[in-house]
């Protein structure tokens, strides 16, 4: 029969996974620098917990689970798997009342969409979350900026924009437009959300044919579209907004004092009066991270959602947060050749010169284990030259040969891979020779 996987899943080999866990390893070094602590939620949630919380569009896009016993009736659901990582957040937080305040909390897990896949789009990927809860302090939303700025330099990225902006100020437009709801405001910013992929032209028809007055959101476009730095763009929308969206403005302004504060350089950053990101549980400063190139959308998201922890508990927590999408972030690494995929951990493979010797390769790699070396042991049954194929083949950065000249000498012999030089070493001093080695003349990979 043909086999094939689910549409929108992939299966990670070796040589992928290996960029993966780089990358995963170093998004969790930098969130650990600044304090954040891990945890991890079940992949499904009780089906009230998750509906209602995203927008009614997202809620579309959820992944149900079929309700189980004698009493389900066909086509009920009672769980769903979690499409993001911050409602389960905050489900947990609303069941752990003994969390001390400020709460920083780091989680990097998979989510699933039923969206259409594309390219960096998939219906199960990997996000991985910075939130703090518990303060309504704008150094809380810089420091997620700041995590943003240094995880993506500890990548290696050089060209990035965070995008700025207050959900206060596009509610203010929603109201001229007509909204007198909160959730005709939502539909408001519903549609704004969509100008990265339909254009400001559609955009102003799907209002229109929602009853709205599209005209009253020109200003958005014809300041989004203008070369003005961020103080003049803050400025000029300080004369459009009323006091929600001045308290919006007032507030982009001190996050990016505090971004200055805090080294950050604030070039990387842009308000952008037009952003609005999709769920509905935003209440304040939003942002998006994008790179010029490749065009894959934004990497990640996030912002303020000072009220979704008191839809759980009845007791508001102020929470801010950020999103990195791993998916589209490999995406980008790849194309532009940022990271060198390997196949194999290991570091180095230790050969078996003959029956005879396989005991003393094998003492050998238990000691460059215990050493903290990844090293492999030879365990198939070919011949030396097959075996320095395989080497080759598998990417290894060295191999290690014990021959009897060798045994007699209690010397190994490491070959590196990738120059084809070897080394005549001793075998209690090789661990040493190869930490050194590796730390200075290695490969990159």
């Amino acid at each position: 029969m043909a086999v094939h996987l689910p549409k929108g899943t992939r299966d990670f080999l070796p040589r992928q996974m290996s960029i993966r866990t780089r990358v995963i390893d170093t998004l969790r070094r930098v969130f650990t620098r600044y304090g954040f602590d891990a945890v991890e939620t079940p992949a499904f949630e009780r089906i009230e917990t998750l509906t209602g919380k995203y927008s009614d569009e997202n809620d579309k896009l959820m992944y149900r689970i079929h309700k189980r016993g004698k009493n389900a009736k066909p086509g009920d659901c009672d769980l769903g798997l979690r499409y993001d990582l911050t409602v389960p957040l905050a489900r947990l937080v609303a069941m752990h009342p003994e969390l001390r305040m400020p709460f920083k909390r780091y989680q990097i897990q998979p989510v699933w969409r039923a969206d259409r896949p594309q390219k960096g789009r998939f219906r199960e990927f990997y996000q991985c979350d910075v939130d703090i809860l518990g303060t309504e302090s704008t150094l809380a939303d810089a420091e997620c900026i700041a995590v943003i700025a240094d995880a993506l330099s500890e990548l290696g990225f050089k060209k990035y924009k965070v995008l700025l902006n207050d959900r206060r100020i596009l509610s203010d437009f929603a109201q001229r437009a007509g909204a007198t709801t909160t959730q005709e405001e939502m539909s408001v910013l519903t549609a704004i959300d969509k100008l990265d992929k339909i254009g400001a032209e559609r955009v102003r028809q799907e209002l229109t044919d929602r009853g709205f007055k599209a005209e009253e959101l020109d200003p958005l476009w014809t300041l989004m579209d203008s070369e003005a730095t961020n103080e003049d763009c803050l400025s000029q929308l300080t004369t459009m907004v009323d006091k929600r969206g001045k308290d919006g403005v007032a507030t982009l302004r001190e996050i990016m004092e505090n971004l200055s504060n805090m080294g950050i350089p604030v070039s990387q950053i842009r308000i952008d009066p037009t952003l609005a990101r999709g769920s509905d549980y935003y209440t304040g400063p939003v942002f998006e991270l994008h790179v010029d190139e490749p065009k894959v959308g934004s990497l990640g998201g996030g912002g303020r959602y000072d009220g979704l922890v008191g839809s759980f508990s009845g007791k508001d927590i102020p929470a801010v947060g950020f999103s990195f999408g791993l998916e589209r972030i490999l995406v980008v690494m790849e194309e532009l050749g940022m990271i060198e995929a390997t196949n194999t951990a290991a570091k180095i493979m230790v050969t078996v010169f003959s029956d005879a010797l396989r005991a003393e390769s094998s003492r050998f790699a238990n000691h460059l284990r215990t050493a903290g070396i990844p090293t492999d042991l030879y365990l198939g049954t070919g011949k030396f030259k097959s075996q320095f194929k395989y080497a080759n083949a598998r990417g290894y950065p060295f191999m290690a040969v014990i021959g009897p000249d060798e045994m007699d000498a209690l010397k190994v012999t490491i070959k590196d891979l990738s120059s084809g030089t070897q080394h005549l070493v001793e075998q209690k001093n090789a661990a040493a020779f190869l930490q050194g080695y590796t730390t200075e003349v290695s490969p990159k990979g």
